[in-house]
């Protein structure tokens, strides 16, 4: 996932994001370190931290957090993550047609970008028909937007300088939400997206990177990018163009500058946290009894938001293709990978209770679904999802019936007498999924599986898992939401984020002899079936029957579900914490009191 939990952005609630750590990727963090403090620090300010620098600036190529659109860019509409309730943003209002195939959007007035430049429909059509339908651009909001089986995409057209229609090719329930993702300037992108560079790809693919000045970044967000030093620190700024305003017609935000610090360990963020330099951090399971006995002395408190939407998981890269002709994964262990009872014994064999217990101090339950746990289509393991219990000797009564079999040493080998032996690999600098990894690897030697867990920093991850694709196995998480659909792209074969047996993203080179068993494609069928029904009860059956499939084939083999918690100063006013919002949600409204 993953994290304590993120800003509720536009981006991520539309799309699943890979997080790059347990419970502190995206926490918000507040005050001012003693560097900071000059004169010029004396505006309300929020000083954050995160674990590592972020990608991209351009919201379209963006799938990780950390990254800076919660707070530079909005949408048509957002949820509301107290209440789950849909509101206008970007637009004042909305009306679905009778038959369900579209929706009129009317824009607010007044609208206009960071530079002062107006925002208009014009620029709402130019993000949808020239960026994220556009097949020449990888963007994973494309995901989101298809429809019915055969992923058809909306259509977007101006109807007035106030109103913009969506139209669908069918009734598709989750539509309105998919049109949240981030509005982008027309007047500053336009150009790059029908100009290619000497290579032949299009200059907005390198549109936006993290070397771009940060006056050359257009936004609509409550804020804008005011500096970036790598491997240092994000400073915003706020935007003076945000449309928002108090009752009192006062412009909102009220904070004036939020600065991201970036802090490589949680243990040095626990420090600066406790030492006064910060006003608020994710309270993960390691720091919550230490940090509960000082809530009065350090006048702060900890707000518990219930299980977090996030997932946490191990998977297998169960590709089988080839590039210039070498395998992706070594065909001896693909072997191992592909046989779902293998993959059964290893989820058999991890002791998720002790993981609880002991990493993560009894905070959390496990878990076993990829859909949250208050989503309406979450199915119970009381009414039939299938769990993995901690049973050694089932594992191993599994695995002998796959034909593995066990040397003297306890080992266990292939029908071909090779060592079972794989690399996992999860991201740096975070103490519970490195401790994650290495019970895992401990328990996977009680059944003789040799696990080298080899923790990489984040980019590195990362290049591996979307990119290069030569990994064995990996230990991540996922963000989510209410509705199943936001992971549209992680159940789609042709999804971005469709990452144990991932397709080559655009740009790279191609894959020969990948295959999509016929699990893999009964699931994105469910998904595809559960977006087109409006019946509730039938939506429940399809996503139930999705959640049972995934739990028969492990695709990824769920770990612990952790609460969502967050330490925060009192001197902030308007803090409304939620799993799925966390801290910092209603940015616009929060006020810092002294």
């Amino acid at each position: 996932m993953t994290l304590t939990k993120t800003i509720l952005n536009s981006t991520k609630r539309f799309l699943l994001l890979i997080t790059i750590i347990a419970f502190t990727a995206m926490t918000i963090t507040a005050c001012s370190p003693t560097k900071l403090k000059t004169s010029t620090a004396k505006v309300p300010q929020l000083v954050t931290s995160i674990l590592s620098d972020p990608k991209t600036f351009n919201a379209a190529l963006s799938s990780e957090s950390p990254n800076i659109f919660g707070y530079t860019y909005e949408g048509l509409l957002t949820q509301n993550p107290i209440n789950g309730k849909i509101e206008g943003t970007l637009a004042e209002s909305w009306e679905i047609s009778e038959d369900k195939t579209k929706i009129t959007f009317t824009m607010r007035e007044g609208l206009k970008w960071s530079d002062g430049e107006p925002l208009t429909v014009d620029d709402v059509v130019f993000t949808y028909n020239d960026i994220y339908l556009n097949q020449n651009i990888p963007t994973d909001t494309r995901d989101v937007l298809r429809v019915g089986k055969d992923r058809k995409l909306p259509t977007v057209r101006k109807i007035d300088n106030k109103r913009v229609e969506f139209s669908v090719p069918e009734p598709f329930r989750p539509f309105l939400l998919s049109t949240g993702a981030p509005i982008l300037p027309a007047h500053i992108l336009e150009k790059s997206v029908k100009t290619k560079n000497k290579d032949g790809k299009l200059e907005f693919l390198s549109k936006w990177g993290v070397d771009t000045p940060p006056e050359e970044l257009i936004v609509n967000g409550p804020y804008k990018l005011e500096r970036y030093d790598t491997s240092q620190r994000i400073i915003f700024r706020r935007n003076p163009y945000y449309w928002r305003k108090d009752v009192q017609g006062k412009s909102q935000p009220y904070i004036e500058r939020i600065i991201w610090q970036i802090v490589e360990s949680t243990d040095t963020a626990l420090l600066q946290f406790r030492s006064g330099d910060l006003d608020a951090i994710g309270v993960s399971p390691d720091y919550f009894s230490l940090l509960k006995v000082q809530e009065k002395q350090g006048n702060f408190k900890i707000y518990n938001g219930g299980l977090s939407s996030a997932t946490s998981f191990i998977s297998f890269n169960l590709n089988k293709g080839k590039r210039d002709g070498k395998p992706l994964v070594d065909p001896i262990k693909s072997k191992w990978f592909n046989n779902v009872q293998f993959r059964q014994a290893v989820a058999y064999a991890i002791d998720r209770q002790t993981m609880l217990n002991n990493t993560f101090r009894g905070l959390g339950k496990p878990q076993n679904s990829p859909i949250y746990v208050q989503s309406p289509y979450f199915l119970p393991p009381e009414k039939g999802l299938k769990v993995y219990t901690y049973n050694p000797d089932k594992a191993k009564q599994l695995l002998l019936q796959a034909g593995f079999k066990y040397n003297d040493k306890n080992l266990l080998l292939d029908d071909q007498g090779n060592e079972v032996r794989f690399t996992l690999l999860t991201n740096a600098g975070n103490k519970i999924r490195e401790s994650m990894g290495s019970q895992i690897k401990q328990d996977l030697s009680k059944i003789g599986i040799q696990v080298d867990f080899a923790p990489l920093a984040w980019n590195a991850f990362i290049a591996k898992l979307s990119n290069t694709l030569d990994w064995d196995a990996c230990l991540i998480g996922l963000t989510g939401g209410l509705e199943p659909n936001d992971g549209a792209n992680v159940w789609s074969p042709e999804g971005g984020l469709h990452m144990f047996n991932q397709k080559p993203q655009a740009g790279q080179k191609p894959i020969e002899g990948r295959e999509v068993t016929p699990w893999e494609i009964k699931i994105n069928d469910l998904y595809i079936q559960g977006a087109q029904e409006f019946d509730e009860e039938k939506v429940k059956e399809i996503y139930w029957e999705s959640q049972q499939l995934t739990q028969e084939y492990l695709p990824f083999i769920y770990l612990v579900n952790s609460y969502a918690m967050s330490a925060i100063r009192n001197r902030f006013q308007g803090i409304q914490f939620s799993a799925l919002g966390g801290a910092f949600w209603n940015i616009h409204e929060i006020k810092v009191t002294k």
